[in-house]
């Protein structure tokens, strides 16, 4: 079936990144994923390329555009080619929805420019050991300071994706208490500068999957925090959080379908080259039964996340929707994954095989940005039940 979610302007772009991918990404991946990250100066040079700048005002130095196609192909391609660019996708997937939606006019002068070039990388610090996905029940607290100059940010987070190499941090925290009829209330967001004393890097966590995306815990002591660093209103966190959710899912079920279009490519290759019994594996009909069935099962993820992906640029992507899509691509890239690597044989549990290191970059899909369990809660609420 013909795709129509893409244009001219988005297939010169795929072109651009896929010949980018293999001359400075593929030759040292396997450095990447041995280091656990992307090396810093990786990322300016994703911001020369443009990638960082394509939803950023041009009087801050972007594109000025305004849809996620662009990093829809990015999904695809990075996924083609069974690497990851680090943690930059937390910069502009979810860091970037709330600096244009809540900074002012002088917080974005000082923060969107060297978000452009990469010179400030961002990452979001949601989080919490012991809250998981309970955002409500976050301790990390905020509280202004006498003199009204600056907020004392005290507490931790943990698996903050692209932590370790984050110059700023979105910060969620409490400044003030929850209500008894609302325990939501009370959540702020801040834009924290990693250099300020009191903040603290902890453990880069050993993942099992996404290796080359830094993954960090956090600690803030006493952080003095200016009050000119307050993204938006206090204590209307949780709405800011909640509103943005959307486009959050839509990258995760994006970039799941993206994973298991990955996996059949992946895996049509291997038994076209592998013989056993002397022919190809290919040639086997449970081979060909094997690989159709996940065709059939992409054809249809694909169709979803398109479908999502228009909805998102025209503001019509509902939460349960957003949810919906999440929920059906990432199981759908949980079965395609799982019987592509079935059929690589004893070489697909080798990391040096695209699919294995696919396998587990993909368990993750189904628990980041709200369970797969969240996600049916989500949809059965809309459905009235």
């Amino acid at each position: 079936m013909r795709r129509t979610v893409f244009n001219e302007d988005h297939e010169a772009f795929r072109e651009t990144i896929r010949a980018f991918i293999e001359a400075e990404v593929v030759p040292v991946y396997d450095e990447w994923f041995q280091a656990g990250q992307a090396p810093r100066e990786f990322y300016y040079k994703l911001g020369e390329l443009g990638v960082f700048g394509i939803n950023v005002p041009d009087e801050y130095g972007g594109a000025g555009l305004d849809t996620h196609k662009f990093e829809a192909v990015l999904y695809e391609e990075t996924a083609r080619a069974g690497v990851q660019f680090g943690g930059s996708g937390v910069h502009v997937l979810l860091a970037l929805p709330y600096l244009k939606m809540l900074a002012t006019d002088e917080q974005k002068k000082r923060y969107l420019p060297k978000f452009v070039t990469g010179e400030e990388m961002w990452a979001i610090a949601m989080t919490e050991p012991g809250t998981g996905s309970d955002l409500a029940g976050m301790k990390t607290t905020a509280k202004l300071s006498e003199d009204g100059t600056h907020y004392v940010l005290n507490g931790a987070k943990t698996f903050i994706t692209g932590g370790v190499h984050a110059d700023k941090v979105i910060v969620c925290a409490r400044t003030s208490a929850p209500t008894a009829e609302d325990r939501r209330f009370g959540i702020s967001l801040f834009a924290v500068d990693t250099k300020s004393e009191g903040y603290s890097i902890g453990r880069k966590l050993d993942k099992l999957g996404l290796r080359t995306s830094d993954t960090a815990e956090l600690a803030f002591v006493d952080v003095k925090v200016p009050v000119e660093d307050l993204l938006g209103e206090e204590n209307k966190g949780f709405y800011y959080l909640g509103h943005n959710l959307a486009s959050e899912r839509w990258g995760i079920a994006f970039g799941a379908y993206a994973q298991a279009k990955a996996a059949v490519r992946f895996a049509k290759q291997y038994v076209q080259e592998r013989t056993v019994f002397g022919k190809p594996v290919a040639h086997f009909q449970n081979t060909k039964f094997e690989l159709a069935a996940c065709q059939a099962e992409v054809d249809a993820a694909e169709a979803v996340a398109d479908r999502a992906t228009e909805a998102l640029d025209a503001g019509e992507l509902t939460p349960a929707e957003a949810a919906s899509a999440k929920l059906f691509c990432t199981e759908v890239a949980h079965r395609v994954i799982d019987r592509c690597l079935q059929l690589h044989g004893g070489y697909g549990y080798m990391n040096e095989y695209p699919i294995a290191r696919l396998y587990a970059d993909n368990r993750v899909n189904r628990i980041y940005g709200g369970t797969s369990e969240i996600m049916k809660t989500i949809i059965a609420k809309d459905m009235g039940l």
